[in-house]
Parts: C-alpha cells; sequence; structure tokens
C-alpha cells in the first residue's frame, strides 16, 4: 500500500476543514523557519496550529520541534497531520 505524500495530506486536510465550516489558512512567516503548514481556525473558534507530514518517513526539523515546544508552552494546540485518522481526531 502506497502511503500518501504530505501534499495529500494537506489537501485532505484543506477540505475537511472547509466542508465543516472552518478555514485552513497557508500561512508562512518571513525570515522564520519551522512555521507550521496549515493555521486552522473551526467553528466554535478552536484555534490549531497545525503540521502536515507524511505517515512514517514525515520528521520534524529542528526548527519545527522548537516551534512546537514554544507555541505548546504558550498552551496553544499544535497537531501533526500523518493520515485521515489524525484529521478525524482534530475534527472530533
Amino acid at each position: 500500500m502506497v502511503k500518501p505524500l504530505e501534499s495529500a495530506v494537506e489537501t485532505e486536510l484543506v477540505m475537511r476543514v472547509r466542508a465543516i465550516g472552518g478555514v485552513a489558512e497557508k500561512v508562512t512567516v518571513q525570515g522564520r523557519r519551522g512555521f507550521f503548514d496549515r493555521l486552522v481556525v473551526l467553528p466554535g473558534g478552536h484555534i490549531v496550529f497545525v503540521e502536515c507530514k507524511r505517515e512514517k518517513l514525515g520528521r520534524l526539523s529542528p526548527h519545527q520541534i522548537e516551534r512546537h515546544r514554544m507555541y505548546k508552552a504558550l498552551g496553544a494546540a499544535v497537531v501533526i497531520v500523518r493520515n485521515s485518522a489524525d484529521i478525524d481526531r482534530l475534527l472530533a
């Protein structure tokens, strides 16, 4: 069985978030490496920083690990999405 590429996981995330009335914005921060792939805003005002990775082969860079640690320490919701099951959990 072929595992989906990161772009396929990200596309599924965007489509499913939109389907429930949310937004999944692609955000870049100039001059900063390791920012999240998507800023997801769900109905009810729930905001989640999402990193999309390939299942098994997708690894976080040191910059991403540090950014995740920093945002989690501030109380932000940070999620890594690798497959449809991860998206299910995010949207539950």
